[in-house]
């Protein structure tokens, strides 16, 4: 078998390259590709962000069973008109730009307790900067909560995170 010539190996090479290429037709769209739009209130990315959720305690989890007893008295169940009116008057007022609700369930088990506390809870959740002023509005909700139904805490958990709008 005959080697080929260099010079045709060389211009099947090129030839062969010069297929794989492209070019854009003149009448093809241009992909253009988005890019986020933001406010001070709801930056395109920011940083110094986190996420504060809160657990609120709304009322007991009834079961066909009897509930566990415990020496601490238990509170009325919250109605959902009065979470409402809690989180309008407490919470969108400090947090206009958004938050996040969800129903969960949860228990707990006071010192002392044989068995645990079972409630149903709201979880709030809001993004917020990571400053003075908005850490100071959480402990408000807080403090406002335990006021208004005799509770004795509201669980905060919070966390860093990165944010896009």
């Amino acid at each position: 078998m005959r080697s080929l010539p260099l010079r045709s190996l060389l211009l099947f090479v090129v030839l062969a390259v010069g297929g794989c290429a492209s070019v854009r037709p003149a009448d093809a769209p241009s992909v253009t590709t988005s890019s986020l739009q933001g406010d001070a209130a709801r930056p395109a990315q920011a940083q110094g962000w986190v996420r504060s959720e809160l657990y609120f305690g709304v009322g007991e989890e009834r079961s066909t069973e009897a509930a566990g007893q415990s020496d601490r008295p238990q509170a009325e169940p919250i109605t959902e008109a009065q979470w409402r009116a809690f989180l309008d008057r407490e919470v969108t007022s400090r947090f206009p730009d958004g938050l996040t609700v969800f129903d969960a369930y949860g228990q707990w088990l006071f010192r002392g307790a044989q068995e645990p506390n079972r409630l149903k809870t709201k979880v709030l959740v809001i993004l917020h900067e990571d400053t003075p002023q908005r850490r100071a509005d959480i402990e408000a909700i807080r403090l406002a909560w335990k006021q208004a139904t005799g509770h004795q805490s509201v669980l905060w958990s919070r966390q860093a995170v990165e944010v896009s709008f």
